[in-house]
């Protein structure tokens, strides 16, 4: 697939089909991956794939976590956007636009819950990936190296036909993580991508989110 056509057509995906991903799909997309820019090529990122009984069991932690309303504790907080800004506008957008796609009304709670629970279910995907970094590596700058790889994760995944979706609510609860994974307390966990083949019939699947346009965001300085 050509580099262009896949960035255009990534999207996140809200539900995968149940059918398991080869292992060697996965470690391509991975190995594909860490060709992404790193400072110094420091190659901060490390990876730990879930998938069978240990997924399972996370995914019924995670939704168990979430109905007791435990207070949730994650290594990076991936939210936390001002109120009146145009951030959270985006976001809020972003919601009214998959709960019309759901059907879920604003006063249905039921619902809204059990939406909650999808996304700490890693939107039932076959495959989760979560990334860390070694917590040596202090302050912002290995997350920019781990934007990179997160991109390159998502891309080599397109281009095998699969799906993904990058998700804070699956790295919310780091101490039950560990726990089910032996991830060390010497290893941040940064973020999660939900990984699988789409379920193109899901509502929620059929949403293309918009992008202001370029000149928006883009100052031009000097002639040429």
């Amino acid at each position: 697939m050509e580099l262009s056509r896949a960035i255009r057509s990534r999207m996140s995906i809200r539900k995968f089909t149940s059918d398991p991903v080869p292992r060697e799909q996965v470690a391509a997309i991975l190995e594909l991956a860490c060709r992404a820019p790193s400072a110094m090529n420091t190659q901060p990122w490390e990876f730990v794939v879930l998938t069978g009984d240990v997924l399972e069991r996370i995914k019924k932690e995670n939704v168990r976590l979430v109905r007791e309303q435990a207070q949730s504790n994650p290594d990076h907080s991936a939210v936390g956007w001002p109120k009146d800004s145009i951030f959270r506008k985006r976001q809020v957008d972003l919601a009214k636009e998959l709960f019309r796609l759901m059907d879920i009304a604003r006063e249905d709670t039921d619902k809204r819950q059990a939406w909650t629970e999808r996304g700490f279910r890693f939107f039932d995907a076959p495959v989760a990936v979560l990334l860390c970094v070694d917590s040596v590596l202090q302050g912002d700058g290995p997350l920019l190296d781990i934007g990179a790889v997160m991109q390159n994760i998502c891309l080599a995944a397109v281009d095998l036909g699969l799906g993904t979706c990058i998700e804070d609510q699956g790295v919310m609860y780091p101490d039950m993580l560990r726990e089910h994974t032996g991830i060390s307390r010497d290893k941040r966990i940064i973020i999660s991508i939900a990984l699988g083949y789409p379920d193109w019939e899901f509502p929620a699947n059929q949403l293309v989110t918009p992008r202001v346009e370029v000149d928006e965001c883009t100052t031009w300085l000097g002639k040429g």
